[in-house]
């Protein structure tokens, strides 16, 4: 099935691809002093179960095809022609933590909680966290984030946040308990990752940082708010903004079912929050992403509001999964009672970070308006009294998924050259002591190779 470009792999992503059994690919084996030294003593700590391998190359380009990584996970976050380093030798840890959901089938575990560790041979002294966006599993950041920092030197830890995939909502005892465990485990596992780490070089790492795009993002607020004590500094891609009052997606998205059925005008969407400029890509997300975004969290968080839909499941083909329930047209998170806000308290967002945090997002992001997300957010940190600690980057014809811009690549750009120039300055800030560029806008070049470069200042 072929909705629209790109439904078919964003459906993949939502059904599921289950690794097949490990297999060992070449140069897996331990062999040189130096080379994947002191391999046999690391032990992940909490781990219920662990796997750690000698590769010869950490990155996408080396484990492509291997059960070291999963690029089906990967599918439309970057764009075609982005050019990634590879040829960095190391250990990869796989495992999973305890954990009572079995929604993530990688590797033939069916076992939640599940993450990834790699460790360089060559090591800077530092170390990258992150979650997966969405409902992706823990290798769905490789090529964006994870190839890039390894190649700095950076070991690396990711999570899949402890639930996955459209049903994610089906975890926890209650209402938003399953997105509260996504911060648990990104918790757990920088204590974890920070341990291994020691047991890998003979230190701690020197440096900690936090990051993520969308719900990454989210992630790398939360953590900084919550426990700056683990961290140095962070980079928030375009973070999903959960407020109890809102605004949250569940005060944006429902206007967009209403379209998709008939109910709401492209103005009523406008109003919003949505940029008016981004009307092309609203035929993609109407069948990709709104109805479903919109059911899978009012699941999370509201589970009264329509028992039936989705029920115990988002669906059991890609076209009951993608689509809307006709009630969330007419849902008003506003009106709704007071136990469905405390479900969304449970993660709401401060502003009150504790260390330094880049946030970049796209002002035609058309999943998360720029308007009701991030300039909310950095109000909210400004009015914390922490804007000291913020700097906020909107990127010209930037869009929520960099893959789209294989579609429009005369009316988009994509954010990841622009995230890597920002994960730059943050080093630089924590590190040297040299502040990033001031908040500003950073538009879009009229030449030049877009796709892999990025200054955030002209």
């Amino acid at each position: 099935m072929r909705l629209s470009p790109g439904v078919s792999l964003f459906a993949a992503l939502l059904t599921g691809v289950t690794l097949l059994a490990p297999a060992s690919p070449a140069g897996a084996e331990e062999r040189s002093a130096g080379h994947c030294a002191r391999q046999d003593r690391l032990h992940v700590p909490g781990a219920e179960h662990q796997r750690s391998a000698c590769l010869d190359d950490l990155t996408t380009a080396g484990l492509a095809g291997t059960p070291y990584t999963d690029m089906a996970d990967q599918a439309g976050l970057a764009a075609k022609g982005t050019r990634n380093p590879s040829g960095v030798p190391g250990v990869q840890i796989d495992g999973y933590f305890p954990d009572d959901s079995r929604l993530n089938a990688t590797h033939g575990w069916a076992h939640d909680a599940q993450f990834v560790i790699r460790l360089p041979d060559r090591w800077n002294g530092g170390l990258v966290v992150t979650g997966a966006p969405g409902t992706r599993r823990q290798y769905s950041t490789d090529a964006l984030i994870s190839d890039e920092v390894l190649a700095r030197g950076f070991a690396y830890a990711a999570t899949d946040k402890g639930n996955t995939g459209p049903d994610f909502f089906t975890d926890g005892r209650g209402p938003g308990d399953a997105v509260a465990e996504w911060n648990r485990r990104v918790t757990e596992l920088t204590r974890a990752a920070k341990k291994a780490v020691r047991q890998r070089y003979g230190r701690a790492p020197e440096r900690t940082y936090m990051t993520g795009i969308s719900n990454g993002g989210y992630l790398t607020r939360w953590q900084l708010e919550n426990r700056p004590e683990l961290y140095d500094g962070g980079v928030d891609w375009e973070g999903v903004l959960w407020t109890t009052g809102g605004p949250n997606l569940l005060t944006s998205l429902p206007v967009t079912v209403a379209r998709s059925l008939g109910r709401a005008t492209d103005e009523d969407v406008v109003g919003a929050g949505f940029a008016p400029e981004s009307r092309f890509l609203w035929p993609y997300h109407e069948k990709a992403y709104w109805g479903l975004t919109q059911k899978i969290f009012r699941a999370e968080f509201d589970p009264s509001y329509d028992p039936a839909c989705p029920g115990t499941t988002a669906g059991g083909t890609v076209e009951q999964i993608l689509a809307p329930c006709a009630s969330d047209a007419s849902y008003d998170y506003a009106a709704r009672p007071a136990s469905v806000h405390r479900a969304v308290a449970k993660v709401a967002l401060t502003g009150r970070i504790g260390k330094p945090l880049l946030t970049l997002h796209g002002d035609l992001d058309t999943l998360l308006p720029i308007s009701t997300g991030s300039d909310v957010y950095a109000r909210m940190i400004d009015g914390r009294g922490r804007g000291v600690l913020h700097r906020y980057y909107t990127v010209q014809d930037g869009t929520h998924t960099d893959g789209l811009y294989d579609t429009h690549p005369d009316r988009l750009r994509p954010i990841l050259p622009c995230y890597r120039s920002a994960f730059e300055a943050l080093r630089r800030w924590v590190e040297d002591g040299t502040p990033p560029p001031s908040d500003r806008t950073i538009t879009r070049p009229a030449s030049g190779d877009v796709v892999n470069s990025c200054a955030l200042e002209e």
